[in-house]
């Protein structure tokens, strides 16, 4: 379902296979198998970031990705969750605009020459009364 695992990319099938490890994936799953799934990190100042948002491409358009974020969202540890994408990953920027998340930050020199676009999620933290 992860076109870049599918391609070989070991680097991407042992990140997965860590995030499955630690518990950090949120799958979006159907009678058909698996249609996306979401990784939301604390390393990012001690705030949420959403590390990987993959939806099948056979699944794209139909709203899962949306899904997923809201998923995020909702279970968010931290006040503040982001994101980023590439510049020119305008898919990803509309998704996330029509969920909320609004722009905050460029960054040159990740990427040759597309940089990265940081978006933040306000979320709501859960109190809890003992």
């Amino acid at each position: 379902m992860d076109s870049v695992a599918v391609e070989g990319d070991r680097e991407r099938v042992a990140s997965i296979r860590r995030w499955c490890r630690q518990g950090l994936v949120v799958a979006a799953e159907g009678a058909s198998g698996l249609f996306g799934y979401c990784v939301v990190e604390y390393t990012f100042f001690e705030q949420g970031f959403v590390t990987m948002l993959m939806v099948a491409p056979s699944a794209r358009g139909r709203g899962v990705g949306r899904r997923l974020l809201d998923a995020v969202a909702a279970s968010c540890e931290t006040q503040k969750l982001f994101t980023s994408t590439n510049v020119s990953n305008r898919p990803m920027q509309q998704l996330l605009q029509r969920a909320g998340w609004r722009p905050v930050g460029l960054v040159h020199g990740l990427d040759e020459d597309d940089p990265e676009l940081f978006y933040l999620c306000q979320t709501q933290t859960r109190t809890i009364r003992l």
